[in-house]
This record gives structure tokens, sequence and C-alpha cells, in this order.
């Protein structure tokens, strides 16, 4: 049986989904995507408390969505260079099988249309 505390291959992938699922940081995710920016910045068009950013913004990063870095007491946080590729290939892999369904689909109306 395996561990409880073991990853799965699919784990990194369950915590970016978990990080998105929440309004705030996905508005935290856009405003990152116009170029990095502090914990304060963050929270200000949000309107929420910064122990709340601080929060939201952890989320993120063990979603592996942001970067943060410290100079003296700023915290500054950045989109993760690779942010979207798993999710990128979890929704290629998906597309890549439906096609094949439509394809396979298309093949047999076609060949039910031959006399």
């Amino acid at each position: 049986m395996p561990s409880p505390h073991a990853s799965s291959p699919t784990e990194p992938l369950n915590r970016l989904f978990a990080a998105l699922a929440d309004g705030n940081r996905r508005a935290m995710v856009d405003r990152l995507s116009r170029g990095p920016a502090s914990v304060s910045d963050l929270a200000r068009p949000l309107a929420i408390a910064l122990p709340s950013a601080v929060k939201h913004l952890a989320v993120l990063e063990a979603g592996g969505l942001v970067l943060s870095d410290k100079a003296g007491r700023v915290r500054t946080y950045r989109i993760a260079p690779d942010a979207f590729g798993g999710l990128e290939a979890w929704v290629a892999e998906r597309k890549a099988m439906w096609h094949r369904q439509f394809d396979a689909l298309d093949a047999l109306l076609a060949a039910q249309d031959t006399p």
C-alpha cells in the first residue's frame, strides 16, 4: 500500500488547479502576467488584508505558478517561467484524445456511406 505522504504524478497538476480555483488568486496571476509586483501591489486592488494576500500567494507558489524574491522587507512576486506548462500538456493530451475519437467516428461514418 502506498504511503499517504507519497506524492502522486498528478499532484503538481492538482496543486495548480487548486491554486487557480480562487478568484483572488486568478486576479493575482492576471496582474503578475503584466510584470512583477509586491504583496501590497497585489492586495490593494482586491481590497484584501496583507496576511490574506500572503496566504493566497503561498498557494500560488506551491502550485508552481509564481516565484518570489525578497529584498529587505519587500517580497516581490513574478510568474514562474513554465507556470502553465503542466496545464498546457494536460489540455493537449485530452484534445488529442478527442481528435482521435472524432477521426475514428468520421472514418466509421464515411465507411457506412460507401455502397
